[in-house]
């Protein structure tokens, strides 16, 4: 009878815990896979630990607790799989625990915070101004306002401004706030976010917040899916632990900062990392040619009966909707053609990668916040251009045959919302999302009908 599989300790498996200088917020795969990663792999990492934050569901802290911090990190490539131990988180919390997360924002030690939050995460209305009419970001205002040393906060912008409230009042200095989400110009949604939020607090942190907070714009991406009892079987097959916490992810890997970082930083530039002046033409091009396309594949390819991004890239008619995509999109981008041409292609290899299980379903949830920064804006460049595009306008065909209950399940948080505007015949569905995605145009209604009903006539699954 074979042992039973050990957990994994910081004395047989991974570096000793680095003191707490960066911050982050949602304990998520793609933070283990990307920003922690390319901490880990700085050659000052000794020098820079993360304190990390869970999001909606505490599970993963209390996980990460009984092992040291540590997870495997599973790179999936064509020649195997690759098993690493990622040391660069120091220590876990669950979203509720404020009086540490108010301690860190204190410390004159912490440097940076980064954000994996997920575009809904950011409490926007349609007009990108913080939500002020949710009721969790009510709360979260009544409660500082009443409160600023503790009052009770659930939201992100909430827990930004609590921290920022800490560390004014500890005398702590400056810091950068870097977010890490799919949304353009990423660093000016957290920074708008967070100072509608202090604004209706507590006005006179407005000033403090220009003087000392750097909000930092990136560009990222690392395929990330969620994670299989196959994959931790496999690091339990060739690490010989039992890693609960294992994340799947492939092989390419990018992150592209511009901002500043008045108290220091990870050398992260030494694992691979760029740092430009304006990141807004890697933006779109990651924006529109990989998380469009992967739009396009979630909502139009699960339709077809296909449950993965390889699945799906390997249909000849799904490719073929991605290669009129790109077509739509690469004609309104400002980068050489040739860089353009080379990114595709990166891409046809990543997204044929089976060894990455990247559910579509996963993809296909939140499309009310990814469909209009990902896919409209390339629809509204060709009408500005006189035409429409039908390459242009199948991702949002897709979505609206989605949100009609074709294809994956909608998970969303505007669910009920945007699945209302999707009722009644095609063509009132479509006038309705159109108009609420800004794009009421006659021509555009057109195609996208005769894409909708074309879709919807595939055969159930």
């Amino acid at each position: 009878m074979s042992a039973p599989l050990r957990a994994l300790d910081r004395r047989k498996d991974g570096r000793p815990a680095a003191p707490v200088r960066l911050l982050h917020l949602g304990l998520g795969n793609f933070f283990r896979a990307h920003a922690a990663w390319y901490t880990e792999h700085a050659p000052d990492a000794a020098a820079w630990g993360i304190a990390a934050f869970t999001g909606r569901s505490p599970a993963a802290a209390v996980a990460l607790r009984a092992q040291d911090a540590l997870y495997t990190l599973l790179v999936r490539g064509p020649d195997g799989a690759r098993p690493e131990v990622v040391s660069s988180v120091s220590a876990v919390h669950t979203a509720d625990d404020l009086v540490a997360l108010r301690a860190y924002f204190a410390s004159t030690d912490l440097a940076v915070v980064t954000a994996t939050v997920t575009e809904a995460g950011y409490c926007r209305s349609s007009s990108g101004d913080l939500d002020t009419a949710s009721p969790a970001v009510r709360r979260d205002i009544e409660a500082l306002a009443a409160d600023p040393v503790a009052g009770p906060v659930d939201t992100v912008p909430g827990r930004v401004v609590a921290g920022l409230l800490a560390r004014r009042a500890a005398g702590a200095g400056a810091l950068a706030i870097v977010s890490n989400d799919n949304l353009p110009d990423n660093g000016q949604v957290m920074a708008r976010v967070v100072s509608g939020l202090a604004a209706a607090v507590d006005p006179t942190l407005l000033p403090w917040i220009e003087d000392s907070v750097s909000f930092v714009t990136t560009v990222v991406d690392r395929i990330t899916p969620r994670t299989t009892d196959e994959d931790r079987a496999e690091v339990s097959r060739q690490l010989d632990v039992d890693d609960p916490e294992v994340v799947p992810t492939e092989q390419f890997t990018e992150w592209i900062l511009a901002g500043d970082f008045p108290n220091g930083r990870p050398a992260w530039e030494g694992a691979g990392a760029r740092f430009v002046r304006d990141v807004r033409p890697f933006e779109q091009r990651k924006l529109w040619l990989l998380n469009g396309a992967h739009s396009l594949m979630a909502y139009a390819g699960s339709i077809r009966g296909h449950e993965t991004v390889a699945q799906a890239i390997g249909d000849p008619v799904v490719r073929g909707w991605v290669e009129e995509w790109w077509s739509c999109a690469c004609a309104h981008l400002e980068l050489p053609a040739a860089e353009l041409d080379d990114y595709c292609t990166s891409l046809r290899t990543r997204f044929g990668n089976a060894a990455i299980r990247h559910l579509l379903a996963q993809i296909a949830a939140d499309g009310s916040q990814k469909v209009p920064v990902r896919v409209v804006p390339v629809v509204r460049a060709g009408l500005e251009d006189g035409r429409v595009d039908p390459g242009a306008t199948r991702p949002v065909a897709g979505w609206i045959a989605h949100l009609r209950g074709h294809g994956a399940p909608v998970t969303d948080v505007r669910a009920d919302e945007v699945t209302d505007l999707s009722r009644g015949t095609t063509q009132e569905a479509v006038a309705r999302v159109l108009t609420w995605l800004g794009v009421a145009d006659e021509r555009v209604a057109r195609v996208v009908a005769l894409q909708v009903a074309d879709l919807e006539e595939f055969p159930s699954t």
